[in-house]
C-alpha cells in the first residue's frame, strides 16, 4: 500500500499528518506536484516534480496509483480516475470519496462551472480550519489501522 498525494493545494497541516503517519506505520507516501516540494529526510516519504501543465500531477497520480493505494486529493475528476483504478480516496479534510458518491459529486462539480461561467460568482470553500485538520488525521488513522487489520 501506498499514499499518494495530490500536493499542489494540499494543506500543510495534511501533509505534516502524512509525513508523521508515514514514518509511524512505515508506509510509503509520495507528494506529486509541478513545484519542487521540501520533505523530511525518509525512506518512506519522497516527491515526485512534474512538468507545468493542467491536469499533469493528477494525470501522474492517475497512472501510478494501484489497487489498494491511498490517494489524497481535493480534485473531483481524479478521484473518479483513483476509485475506477480500485484505491480509496480522501480529501484534505477528511471526506471520503467512494463508488456510491463519486457520481453525485462530478455532477454538482459540473453544474458549479456551469454557474461560473455564467458569471455568477460562488465563492469557494471555507478557509481550512483546525478541526478540518483533525477531521483528516481522524479518517486517515481509521483506513490505515482498517488496512493494517486487514493486511
Amino acid at each position: 500500500m501506498q499514499i499518494w498525494v495530490d500536493a499542489d493545494a494540499c494543506p500543510g497541516i495534511v501533509k505534516e499528518i502524512l509525513f508523521r503517519a508515514a514514518d509511524r506505520r512505515q508506509i510509503m507516501v509520495t507528494l506529486v506536484a509541478n513545484r519542487m516540494l521540501k520533505t523530511p529526510r525518509s525512506v518512506w516519504i519522497k516527491a515526485i516534480q512534474v512538468p507545468q501543465g493542467f491536469d499533469v500531477a493528477d494525470n501522474r497520480i492517475a497512472e501510478l496509483a494501484q489497487p489498494g493505494d491511498l490517494v489524497v486529493t481535493a480534485d473531483i475528476p481524479l478521484a473518479a480516475q483513483a476509485l475506477q483504478r480500485g484505491t480509496q480516496v480522501i480529501d484534505p479534510r477528511g471526506d471520503a470519496y467512494t463508488p456510491d458518491n463519486i457520481e453525485e459529486r462530478l455532477s454538482v462539480r459540473k453544474f458549479m462551472e456551469e454557474v461560473r461561467a455564467s458569471g455568477v460568482q460562488t465563492g469557494g470553500p471555507p478557509p481550512f480550519s483546525a478541526a478540518d485538520g483533525k477531521a483528516f488525521a481522524d479518517r486517515l488513522d481509521r483506513l490505515l489501522t482498517r488496512i493494517g487489520k486487514a493486511g
